[in-house]
């Protein structure tokens, strides 16, 4: 039976042209050669796995894509393509996370409640006016922007490599280009991981500037350089440890915690009173690489417990499938977890739901 070419109307998807015993014929039609590569990241291996994945099989010459299989796969396969084409259509360039999100989206059972690459978009924070904005590349990662949009204090809590940090500096960045706040000011505790800082080469400024170089980095990525410089010189943006917080008011302000399991529990409570009118905050951290000595308790641990009840304080928790660094970063997190406390490990009783309050 032949084929009948097929264009993707914008929010439809095409239906099978032929169904024989079960069986179904596809082909979806694009402009250009150069359309298909861009939906699949320009890497022709990636329509390999989503063979292998679904279960169809995909040919593609010029500008269009054939699949054949069982009637149920094809049509989960256009369901992946009308995604990652809506989603190209909106802008979003189409990389590797992309195209395997929208085909996990589709093919796992239990995704089948996450939003569509399309949704994801929804919230842009627009850090430079010569910057692309930046968009969450999860669902957790889309909570957790709409937590920061509307509480004042915001919790994000898992795994690294999950965009805590980077979202939170993206969303001050935001706030102070539309002049919500007045300053940013991002903060760590500097806490050893293994080697004390007393051991450590030239003056203080010196031994702490490593633990903040992540934050600058960040920067650097949301904010031109000349831009950044503007902001650092006027101190619109201010960069320093957590202990050269105390005794300060800070007002009208955008505040962000980063590495907050190493704070302790005195260091937290501090913190999280430091806050002056007009002001919101954002701690970042994650409960499983707490490096304090073993008598002294994480503020973040505390204060998630404490504060999990308080009106206008949002809580965003993480998992593994929130990690958007390379694909082996979530098994490393997943077989680290699994060896340090068991096949049967359960997420903790707040983590099974991603807002509150």
């Amino acid at each position: 039976m032949a084929d009948k070419d097929l264009s993707p109307a914008a929010g439809e998807l095409p239906t099978p042209s032929s169904v024989a015993d079960g069986a179904a014929t596809l082909t979806l039609q694009y402009d250009n050669a150069r359309t298909v590569l861009a939906l699949c990241a320009n890497d022709p291996g990636l329509l390999k796995v989503l063979e292998e994945k679904i279960g169809v099989k995909l040919t593609t010459r010029d500008g269009w894509i054939k699949l054949d299989g069982d009637a149920a796969k094809v049509e989960q396969a256009r369901k992946i393509f009308a995604q990652l084409d809506l989603a190209r259509q909106d802008g979003i360039t189409i990389r590797k996370h992309e195209f395997m999100y929208a085909l996990r989206s589709v093919s796992d059972p239990a995704a089948e409640s996450v939003p569509d690459l399309k949704a994801l978009s929804s919230i842009k924070v627009l850090t430079s006016a010569r910057k692309m904005a930046v968009v969450a590349k999860t669902a957790g990662q889309l909570e957790y922007l709409k937590t920061i949009a509307t509480h004042d204090v915001v919790f994000g809590i898992g795994p690294a490599g999950t965009g805590k940090t980077y979202l939170a500096m993206a969303s001050a960045l935001a706030a102070l280009r539309k002049e919500e706040v007045a300053r940013i000011i991002l903060t760590r505790p500097a806490v050893e991981a293994g080697e004390a800082l007393g051991f450590l080469p030239g003056d203080l400024q010196e031994k702490i500037f490593p633990y903040l170089r992540p934050l600058y980095d960040a920067l650097h990525t949301l904010v031109e350089t000349e831009e950044l410089q503007k902001y650092m010189e006027k101190r619109m943006i201010e960069i320093a440890p957590l202990a050269y917080m105390r005794g300060r008011t800070l007002d009208h302000a955008f505040i962000v915690l980063d590495e907050a399991q190493n704070t302790t529990t005195e260091q937290m409570f501090m913190f999280l009173t430091r806050m002056g009118q007009g002001s919101k905050c954002v701690v970042t951290g994650d409960r499983t690489q707490i490096d304090l000595p073993a008598n002294k308790r994480s503020g973040l641990v505390e204060a998630s417990q404490a504060l999990k009840n308080v009106p206008g304080i949002g809580f965003a928790y993480f998992e593994e499938s929130d990690v958007v660094r390379h694909e082996l970063v979530q098994a490393i997190i997943r077989a680290y977890r699994q060896h340090r406390y068991g096949e049967q490990l359960a997420p903790a009783p707040e983590e099974r739901g991603r807002r509150k309050n």
